[in-house]
């Protein structure tokens, strides 16, 4: 006797969601922030964008029931901005929840030097995530623009990492966020969501 096979569920499986929050302080890093949440939503996720220093309770609510969260500010003066340093400190209530513990997290920066000490944001945001018992998503890319054969149109044409780094000009505005920076943030999105589904599939099928 053949043993059915059990029947497919009807039950889609549910979009991750996906909160972006950032602080830009001239246009620039919202640009990218704009990249992440397309990027996300691209792969189905349902995406939110929170500005830190203008977050409201409700806004709050959604970071707290995102299943990742992305960080992003301008790097100024070697670090995170100011008005991200406030939120990041506000965020201690929920560390004292654990309410973020095992969300997903990311991120991204921009500054005006190709290195511009990038490197110490990302790391000032995965140690946020940390913190708060977070699972970080790297960038997931190899290098760009490092040989004789690549150029600066490469993703992660500045070899970051840990996380999503652009340099734009300071003396341009918005507009002048290098394309290349744009798709490596898109892809930055791209891979959060993807990673929050089968994040998600898989603590589902354990609790099946």
């Amino acid at each position: 006797m053949t043993t059915p096979a059990p029947a497919a569920s009807s039950t889609a499986a549910v979009p991750p969601v996906v909160a972006i929050a950032y602080h830009s302080g001239f246009g620039h890093t919202a640009v990218l922030a704009e990249a992440v949440r397309e990027g996300a939503a691209d792969t189905g996720a349902t995406v939110h964008l929170v500005k830190v220093d203008e977050i409201t309770e409700e806004q709050w609510a959604l970071l707290d029931a995102a299943d990742a969260i992305v960080f992003g500010s301008p790097t100024y003066m070697g670090t995170a901005s100011g008005a991200f340093h406030v939120f990041a400190e506000a965020t201690s209530k929920r560390w004292a929840t654990r309410a973020w513990q095992d969300k997903l997290a990311a991120g991204f920066t921009n500054s005006g030097a190709k290195s511009g000490d990038k490197l110490n944001t990302l790391q000032f945001f995965s140690v946020l995530a940390a913190q708060h018992g977070m699972h970080w998503i790297n960038l997931g890319l190899p290098s760009g623009w490092h040989s004789t054969t690549s150029s600066e149109n490469d993703l992660n044409r500045l070899g970051f990492y840990l996380g999503a780094g652009a340099q734009t000009d300071t003396d341009r505005g918005p507009d002048g966020v290098h394309k290349a920076d744009i798709a490596t943030a898109e892809h930055l999105g791209r891979r959060v969501a993807a990673q929050a589904a089968v994040y998600a599939a898989g603590r589902a099928a354990v609790a099946a």
